[in-house]
This record gives C-alpha cells, sequence and structure tokens, in this order.
C-alpha cells in the first residue's frame, strides 16, 4: 500500500468515513470506521495530515488526533462544499475534505481547547435562558391581555404582572387561568435567577482575565462581550489586518463589484451572529449617551449625523471591532481621544 500523506474524515454521531492520499493526491482508501475504531486507527497510522470539517464535535476529534502526533486542521464546511465531486454521500465528502485540506490558500479554523469550549457553553446556556425568559414573559403579557390587564414595556414592569397573578384575591384572574398563568410566572422567575448567577459568573471571570479586562476598557464592550470575545475568538492572530476581523463577524458591506465598477451592498451578517448582536448593542448604546452629550467625539457626532441611527450604530460597531482586534494583537488598554476646546 501506498504511503498515506492526507486523511479527509467525515465526522458523524456513530459511523465516521475516511478518505487516505498519497504525496500526488491519488486515493490510496475510502472506508468506513465505527466510533471506538477512529482512535485505534490513527494510532497506527504514520504522522498524517488530517483534515475535518468544523462542526460541534471536531474540536474534541482534533485534539484526541493530534495527540497521537498528526497535524489536524479544522475547515469551514462552506469552503469544503465546491470539492465535492458528485452527490452528496460521506464517501464523497471525506474525498473532498481530503482535497481541500492540501490547497495552499484554504483557509482554516483554529482548534479549541476544552476550557475555550467551556467557556463557549456558559455563553450559550445564558442566552439559551434569556430567550426562554423571553418567550415567556411574552407569553404571560399576551394572556393577561386577554383578559384586559396591560403593564407597560419593560423587563422591570414584569413583576407587576407577576404579582396580579399571585394575588389570590384579584378576581380578574380565573382560577383555571391563574394555575395556568402561575407556572409560567414560576418559569420567568427561575429563569430570572439562573441568568443572573451565570452573569455573576461571566463578570468574575472578566475581573481575573488579562485580555478581558482591557477589552472592557473599550466603549461599548462590557463583560458578557469580552467574554464572548475571548470564547469565540481563540486565535486573533489569524486575521491579518482589522478590517479582516470586521469582515469575519459579518459587519462589513458585501461586494457586488465587477467591470470595474464597485459596488457595496449591505452587511454580509457572516460569522457568529450572536457576537455580531453584543457589538451592536453596545454601539447603540456608546450613540446614545453621545447623542444628549455636548463633549461627545467628533466622529460620533459625525454618524449620528447619518442617517438613519441603525446604520451609523453598525458603523460604530465596525469600529469597535477593529480597536478590539488592535488592542488583542498589539497589547495595552484603551484611551479614549481627548476632546479639545475646539471640538466643543
Amino acid at each position: 500500500m501506498k504511503q498515506v500523506i492526507t486523511i479527509g474524515l467525515d465526522l458523524a454521531k456513530h459511523v465516521f468515513q475516511v478518505h487516505g492520499a498519497d504525496a500526488k493526491g491519488s486515493p490510496v482508501f475510502n472506508r468506513k470506521l465505527r466510533r471506538s475504531e477512529v482512535l485505534r486507527f490513527f494510532e497506527k497510522l504514520p504522522a498524517c495530515l488530517v483534515g475535518m470539517e468544523a462542526c460541534g464535535s471536531a474540536h474534541y476529534w482534533a485534539r484526541e488526533i493530534a495527540a497521537l502526533g498528526h497535524e489536524v486542521r479544522l475547515i469551514p464546511p462552506a469552503y469544503v462544499k465546491p470539492f465535492v465531486k458528485h452527490g452528496k454521500t460521506d464517501a464523497a465528502d471525506a474525498e473532498a475534505i481530503s482535497e481541500a485540506v492540501t490547497r495552499k490558500t484554504m483557509r482554516f479554523v483554529p482548534i479549541k481547547t476544552a476550557e475555550q469550549q467551556a467557556a463557549a457553553m456558559v455563553l450559550k446556556t445564558r442566552a439559551l435562558l434569556v430567550r426562554q425568559r423571553t418567550q415567556a414573559v411574552n407569553a404571560l403579557r399576551a394572556h393577561l391581555a386577554e383578559l384586559g390587564i396591560i403593564a407597560t414595556a419593560g423587563l422591570a414592569k414584569v413583576e407587576a404582572l407577576v404579582a396580579i397573578v399571585r394575588d389570590e384575591t384579584d378576581a380578574r384572574v380565573p382560577i383555571a387561568a391563574r394555575f395556568a398563568l402561575r407556572a409560567i410566572a414560576d418559569q420567568i422567575e427561575a429563569s430570572a435567577d439562573q441568568i443572573d448567577r451565570l452573569e455573576r459568573a461571566i463578570v468574575m471571570e472578566a475581573k481575573h482575565d488579562e485580555d478581558m479586562r482591557r477589552l472592557t476598557t473599550i466603549t461599548g464592550v462590557g463583560a458578557i462581550t469580552a467574554a464572548t470575545i475571548k470564547a469565540l475568538v481563540p486565535d486573533p492572530g489569524g486575521f491579518k489586518s482589522a478590517r479582516h476581523f470586521a469582515a469575519w463577524l459579518g459587519l462589513t458591506p458585501r461586494s457586488h463589484s465587477s467591470g470595474g465598477k464597485e459596488r457595496l451592498g449591505r452587511i454580509s451578517k457572516m460569522g457568529n451572529p450572536e457576537l455580531r448582536t453584543l457589538l451592536v448593542v453596545g454601539a447603540t448604546a456608546v450613540l446614545r449617551v453621545a447623542r444628549n452629550d455636548a463633549r461627545a467625539q467628533p466622529r460620533l457626532k459625525a454618524l449620528l449625523a447619518r442617517p438613519p441611527f441603525k446604520v451609523a450604530a453598525v458603523a460604530q460597531a465596525n469600529k469597535t471591532a477593529r480597536i478590539i482586534w488592535a488592542l488583542l494583537n498589539k497589547g495595552g488598554t484603551y484611551r479614549r481621544p481627548a476632546v479639545t476646546a475646539v471640538d466643543v
């Protein structure tokens, strides 16, 4: 058998597909492996280049296979798809991965450690609880509105609705409805308590982590945003420039240029939506404060002069992303530009 140089591994839950190729790229084997056979298979092979699509379990398998002496690279699934030559099958996917991983211009995903994955799980759990709390609050508002009971907007005003549900003397809520709505109220309070505990843990971690402390010096970046960046951007040095980082977050315009004519459309919305949302929300808060501040930076005043407001918020989020990249790669802390008397 020819010596295997490159392997494409198509991941699954139980049955994996592995494609081996020699130095010239010629196929050597393409076979299936049970989950229990994967590590034993790679233990017997000499050190080679192993490619996998980046997915939920890819980082675990990358760490385990790399520990056996192999070089492991993770590829975004969208970059593998053009190499699939025929109908989608596990064998075709493994072959496509084997070919894509050898490309000189291919982009790869940094392999995360177990600690980085754990930090991401904390943030994802918080995001899940926030969504569930929002769903429960909306359900409570809708049900009580049917009975003519409403409250003003805002999460803090929900406490008044919960008090009505728990008040046995309030005749506006029928007994059967009170029994059901009490379960929703319990869920809202339980979710709020769990979210509060997770946020306290994230803030404590932000105080002890050097990178997160420096990130929180940036205007519009709090502990939650800093923790999300730390968990989801394990290798900021992998981006060539600050603009590449902002483009990866989906905060740059999508290009439709051809024939020497440059056409820019809406933002691409690539990358992680949670991180992009946090940056835009932080930028929105910065602009709202600057709107009523006579000593705000001239750049912020110029942004506010360009309607609509949401476009200005995205532009500010783009600027924040560039500052984040510079801070993580060059060190130091963020220093706010000084406002001179001329600017005021």
